[in-house]
Parts: C-alpha cells; structure tokens; sequence
C-alpha cells in the first residue's frame, strides 16, 4: 500500500522510483558536476599529451638507436664503371684501442680510387668501401688519443684497399694514421686537402727537394694535384710553368699560381727555352721521356701521377732515357709522409687567403656515381670532394 504524499514513476526495469528523483537539481548541483566534469577533461587532456610525449621520446630514441648503429656507404662488389657503386646500410665499425673512430663529413675523390674500381688493383678484394682519405670528426677513441668532437683528417694506410675507407659516413682507422686540425674552413674545402696537399707537399719538398728560386714545371698542371702545387710552390718562391691541353686555360692556372703556361700536346721539350730545375709529372708514362729532356743538369723528375691513364711504358730505355746527371723519382706518399705533412699550417695558409686551392665540384654520397664519372672525363676543374 503507497504512503499518502509519494508519487511514484513506472520505469521499464519495473521497480517503482521516487519522482523527487527526476526533480531538477539547484544550481550548486549543477556547478559541482561542471566542475567535476571540467576536471575529468584536464585530467584526460594533460593524460594524453603525456602520453604523445613518452610515444615520440621513445620513438626518437629508437630511431636514435638505428642510426647510431648503422651509416650508409657506398659500396662495389666488382670491378667496372662508376655504375657499380651501390648505396647501402652498414654497421659501424667498432674502434679497438689503438683506432678511431671518424664521422666522416666530406672527402676528395682520387685517381688512385678510379684506378681500384676499374679493377687495376689486384690487392683489393670486393666487395669493399673505397676511400684513401677522410675528414670529419672524432666519434670514438678508446685509448684517448684524441678526443671525441675534434676536427680531423686521414689519408692512406690501407684505407679503401686493405679496409673499408673514406666512401661512407664513418670510417675507422689507425690513431697514428690521424691529424688534427683546428680551423673553422668549411667541409668541401678542408675534405679537399688530406690527399691532394700531401702529395703536392711530399712531391715538391721531399722527392725533388724544390727550392726558392728554382724553375719548376708542372706536367698536367689543371690536375687537383698540378693546381695545389703551383700555389705552394709559388709561396715558395719558385717560378712556375705549368702546362695544360687547352689554351683557354692560361688565365685559370695562372690564377692557381703558375707564373707562365704551356699548351701541352704532349712534346714540350722544343717550346721551353731555358731547363728547369724541377720537372713534377702528373701525366705519367705518356709524356715522361718528354719531361726527362726539360731538365738541365742536376735536376730532377719527379713522377707523382697518372692522369693520361697509361700505367707502363711501351719502351723505356733508361740509357737512353734519361740524359746524363738528370735524376728520375717518384712519389707516391704513405702514412709517414701524410703525417709529415704540415696539414694545419696548410689550413692556416687557405684560411687566410695565402694558400689557394681549387675546390672543383662538390657532390653527395648519393652522387657517388656521377662524381666519379666527372672524375673519369677529367671535367671537375679542380678537386672533386664529396659530402656526407
């Protein structure tokens, strides 16, 4: 029996509810569930971002993770044309006490590399990451001698013949294999160095032991290599003649450095007047027996290149050759004679605009196979140095 004074609603679920239920609520009720229901939302909100937050964190930590693990690099697995260069992912190599560890951030293009990937080098096994040099930045040093974030550069030693070398974004090499270099040069200019300032350097002072006021001829004079060592041998005091194919390129090489120019068709032995003291060959077995005859008594040839692309000689006869107390030598350059190289004084001289180089043209290591093609028509005008 109902209570007098209660009224009840019928709901479907069939149980009997006071309508005092259903009555509107006053307006502090309805603050209050604003209130609760604005907090619920901020919590939610704050909740979600929170979340978002730990999801790219970890996100860039995984990714983080894959990067520092492994580097692209650009790889052969057999001899042939500047198409069989394939970019790949690799691991990074782990440094041993003794290495280091470069994040390599840009290097020069070599012939000697050309040479390798054409197959003209019966010591290097494939697959392998060419690369004779290097610049970039101290990763790894587990013995200390160097520290991580230092500017530095490598060259020779087995890179890219015995080892995976400078084609990839690091590289690990010998410590005593490494120079520092304090300079705030830009990467195209100082990847150019390493090699092509060695063997500048190590052909005109330690092979033909050049001196101020002595007449030097420079064979192959547009080569990265004729064109950095006109400029050192210039600041030497030497006058230099370098010599190229082309007549157009007279005002270029001697921008470069050279005092005079000769147009080469390979004979300029009847075009030169007076000797030289010093004859640096950069062409090669091509144009060598020419070079000998430029030569006055007690001087020297030195032959540091091959850029006619001729690695022996159809008949050479050193009686008949060489002219008498002319001397014949070569170089080639090795870790010691890159280490003896005064790289950061070099640096210090381009810097400060008493050292020119010529940077030719500058690619990525996703170009890798148009920068050797430039390199293989001769056509860069100067160093060819990649960025990684």
């Amino acid at each position: 029996m109902l209570e007098r004074g209660n009224s009840y609603s019928y709901r479907s679920s069939r149980r009997y509810v006071p309508t005092t239920a259903l009555q509107p609520a006053s307006s502090t009720d309805i603050n209050l569930i604003l209130h609760r229901n604005l907090v619920r939302i901020l919590i939610f909100s704050l909740v979600k971002h929170l979340m978002i937050r730990t999801f790219r964190t970890l996100s860039r930590k995984n990714i983080s993770t894959i990067m520092t693990t492994t580097m692209k690099a650009a790889v052969i697995y057999q001899a042939g044309g500047p198409e069989v260069f394939k970019i790949e992912q690799l691991p990074i190599p782990t440094p041993n006490p003794g290495q280091v560890l470069i994040q390599v951030k840009a290097f020069g293009l070599n012939r000697s590399e050309l040479f390798t990937r054409q197959g003209h080098s019966p010591g290097v096994k494939f697959p392998r990451v060419l690369g004779i040099e290097a610049t970039g930045i101290v990763a790894s040093c587990p013995g200390n001698e160097f520290s991580k974030g230092d500017v530095v550069v490598s060259a020779m030693g087995g890179m890219g013949r015995d080892f995976d070398g400078g084609y990839a974004e690091y590289t690990c090499v010998s410590a005593t294999n490494v120079q520092v270099i304090k300079t705030e040069l830009p990467w195209e200019v100082l990847g150019a160095m390493p090699e092509m300032l060695q063997t500048s350097w190590g052909a005109l002072f330690k092979a033909l032991r050049l001196c101020q006021g002595e007449r030097l001829l420079i064979r192959g004079g547009t080569s990265s290599i004729g064109l950095a060592a006109a400029a050192i041998a210039r600041n030497r005091g030497a006058f230099v003649v370098s010599t190229s194919r082309r007549a157009d390129r007279e005002a270029f090489l001697k921008e470069s450095g050279a005092n005079e120019v000769l147009v080469d068709d390979g004979t300029v032995a009847g075009k030169i007047g007076e000797k030289f003291d010093r004859v640096l060959e950069l062409i090669g077995t091509t144009t060598l027996k020419d070079s000998l005859m430029c030569v006055k008594e007690g001087g020297s040839v030195c032959m540091a290149g091959i850029v006619g692309n001729k690695w022996t000689f159809d008949e050479f006869s050193p009686m008949e050759a060489i002219p008498m107390a002319v001397n014949l030598t070569t170089y080639s350059g090795g870790p010691d004679e890159f280490m003896a190289t005064p790289l950061e004084e070099l640096a210090k001289q381009v810097k400060e605009g008493k050292l020119k180089i010529q940077v030719g043209k500058v690619f990525k290591l996703d170009e890798i196979v148009e920068a050797h093609r430039v390199m293989e028509e001769n056509s860069a005008g100067g160093k060819i140095v990649v960025l990684t």
